[in-house]
């Protein structure tokens, strides 16, 4: 979501060129020459579906609904111990929490607080399922999704507010949850990424709850600045130029009587980011809003803020909803569910940058045509089957169930076929380029 900018682009361009100039520990490789792999496929399957019906089309209900639907179809979901639900009181009425444990346990766990996605008007609790159930299964904590309130039915400072207020009553009664509210984490992606990035600083500057660590996943810190990835990747990587339009639209009545320039909105304005929590920001090249993401990076880092930058250079913006059929997303949540766990148990937080890509071309364009042709049948499977299984718990959990045990004897030999297919072609590398050293 953004704001046209007052210098001409050509200027524009080389104000940015000049800036990331001075930045520490950016990755070498922005934005790889193509998608990765599996997110060639994937990105071949969305765009059929959006031509034939243009996002735009959908209403604000619909759009809701369809993103709701597409998360709990297209994310793993690992198996937790309990999922339970609460509502608390916030400033603007009931907040509904859900809460993922990973075991029972007699020993207070830690906690990671999560703010989804979605432009700050669609996403909910069933859009942060995945998530927070990774991030469960592999930190060994309690994950706790929030909804908050969307535009346009209220303003950008409502969702945060909701988050800053279930953040405050985790640590004021984590104890009867069986949470240790001395290690708490937040995180957030996009705009959940930038209500995240304004809490965190507001914890500083009021002296709130103590944070251990802040996951920022392609965040958008800044309502105003154009960046140039904006027009790099307007088209075709799941996040378009439309699309960002038709956000700016439905949220503008939101910011009527905002400051857009306020930190609390826009959290890459403040002057002052010195004792913010450790940071992971995951940031993909062909996002639009790649470089304001990486921007902030740097910025926490001139700070003294130590940064895990963890780039996907052959990834579009989102694709940590998508792991059931992304192996990137796989990749950096568990990257992300390890970071988590080193941070809950006090050790010294890594700044550094770890570029993350598809493993070496084929050695054959033969090889190279059958891989291609291999990840585009594996997604168009696995999410057939996503989205045949969700619609059809959304009808009747009852009768998902019964053809789950019916069609076990048959799904247990393609499950293991594709997973070996998956292991086959699902490669991918990891090199630290800054402090220059090899991963």
């Amino acid at each position: 979501m953004t704001a046209p900018h007052g210098s001409p682009p050509t200027k524009r361009r080389k104000a940015n060129q000049h800036v990331w100039a001075r930045m520490i520990g950016m990755p070498q490789v922005r934005r790889s020459s193509r998608p990765d792999q599996d997110a060639r496929a994937f990105l071949r399957v969305l765009n059929l579906a959006t031509r034939v019906r243009p996002v735009e089309q959908y209403s604000l209900r619909q759009l809701r609904e369809v993103w709701r639907l597409t998360a709990l179809a297209l994310g793993q979901q690992p198996a937790v111990a309990t999922v339970t639900e609460q509502v608390i009181e916030g400033p603007g009425g009931p907040i509904e929490l859900r809460i993922f444990r990973p075991r029972s346990s007699d020993q207070l766990l830690p906690a990671f607080l999560w703010c989804h996605g979605g432009g700050f008007m669609v996403g909910g609790l069933d859009t942060a399922e995945s998530i927070c159930r990774s991030a469960t299964q592999t930190a060994d904590c309690v994950s706790i999704a929030v909804r908050y309130r969307l535009a346009p039915e209220h303003d950008l400072a409502a969702g945060r507010e909701d988050f800053l207020a279930a953040l405050q009553w985790l640590a004021d009664n984590g104890e009867a949850l069986g949470i240790d509210s001395k290690r708490l984490a937040i995180g957030g992606d996009s705009a959940g990424g930038n209500i995240c990035a304004a809490v965190a600083q507001q914890t500083v500057r009021h002296n709130g709850p103590a944070l251990c660590l802040q996951v920022l996943a392609y965040p958008a810190t800044d309502l105003l600045q154009e960046f140039a990835s904006f027009a790099e990747n307007a088209e075709g990587f799941m996040i378009t130029d439309t699309l960002l339009k038709h956000i700016k639209q439905t949220v503008a009545a939101s910011l009527n009587t905002l400051n857009a320039e306020d930190p609390w909105l826009s959290p890459r304005r403040s002057q002052n980011m010195h004792g913010l929590p450790p940071a992971v920001v995951i940031s993909a090249g062909f996002d639009p809003i790649r470089d304001d993401g990486l921007d902030y990076a740097a910025r926490l880092r001139a700070a003294g803020v130590p940064v895990e930058l963890l780039h996907y250079a052959g990834q579009f913006h989102g694709f940590l909803n998508f792991d059931a059929v992304n192996g990137a997303g796989r990749d950096a949540l568990q990257r992300m569910g390890e970071a988590l766990q080193a941070a809950f148990h006090g050790d010294s937080a890594p700044d550094r940058t770890l570029e993350i890509a598809d493993a070496p071309a084929r050695p054959s364009r033969l090889c190279a045509a059958v891989a291609e042709l291999t990840s585009l049948s594996l997604v168009t499977w696995v999410a057939t089957e996503g989205w045949s299984g969700t619609l059809l718990r959304q009808m009747s959990p009852t009768a998902a169930r019964v053809a789950r045990g019916v069609l076990l004897p048959w799904n247990l030999p393609l499950n293991v076929m594709r997973h070996r297919l998956i292991a086959r072609i699902d490669g991918r590398t990891a090199h630290q380029t800054y402090p220059e050293t090899q991963c």
